[in-house]
């Protein structure tokens, strides 16, 4: 099998796991499209390592090693990533990242008395209020 077979087919992994990253807002798919991602990573060691095993006459593997510590890290990393979001879930009620990052910058799109800064505006004067509804 040549080499560009499963070289493409990670491509193809990554990118798609990074158009999950770059466009989804939940974090659980977040999270999802982080592991694809590594599992094109660990398509292209693998590859790689049969491919460079066949030329060389390697027979260390460090390819498939390589693998297998990116599996423990991706399972280490679903582990942590889904702690945070459960704690995130249930604290904020939302696991909506946009709406993460607005409330962590103060801001509420749904109030009507901060501005587009989420600074809360300046309360009127008594004569401006008068002067205002006259």
């Amino acid at each position: 099998m040549h080499l560009a077979y499963p070289a493409v087919l990670a491509a193809l992994l990554f990118c798609t796991g990074l158009y999950g990253v770059l466009a989804r807002r939940n974090a659980i798919l977040v999270l999802m499209s982080v592991e694809l991602m590594l599992n094109a990573v660990n398509l292209n060691l693998v590859a790689f390592d049969a491919w460079l095993s066949r030329a060389v006459e390697d027979t260390l593997h460090s390819g498939q090693a390589l693998a297998l510590f990116t599996i423990a890290i991706a399972a280490a990393e679903i582990g942590i990533g889904l702690a945070i979001v459960l704690a995130v879930y249930r604290n904020r009620g939302t696991s909506d990242v946009d709406r993460l990052r607005d409330t962590a910058e103060g801001h509420d799109p749904d109030d009507p008395d901060s501005d587009a800064t989420g600074r809360a505006l300046p309360a009127p004067a008594a004569g401006e209020k008068a002067e205002a509804t006259a």
